[in-house]
């Protein structure tokens, strides 16, 4: 027994589908573009605190 989809041809759901993965494309690409940004975003903030003495004190009490 061979499956078939609701249309047998196959034609008319083609459109359709070449529309949904040029929008899945599209989104994944603003995605990257989005992840870059937030990746050189990150790079750009400092790793290690100019004055070392700057959290070296917790006050824990309340």
């Amino acid at each position: 027994m061979e499956l078939q989809g609701v249309n047998a041809s196959g034609t008319t759901g083609a459109p359709l589908e070449i529309k949904a993965l040029q929008l899945a494309k599209s989104n994944q690409e603003i995605q990257g573009q989005a992840t870059l940004q937030l990746l050189e975003s990150a790079a750009d903030v400092p790793k290690v605190s100019s004055n070392p003495a700057i959290g070296s004190n917790v006050d824990t009490f309340a």
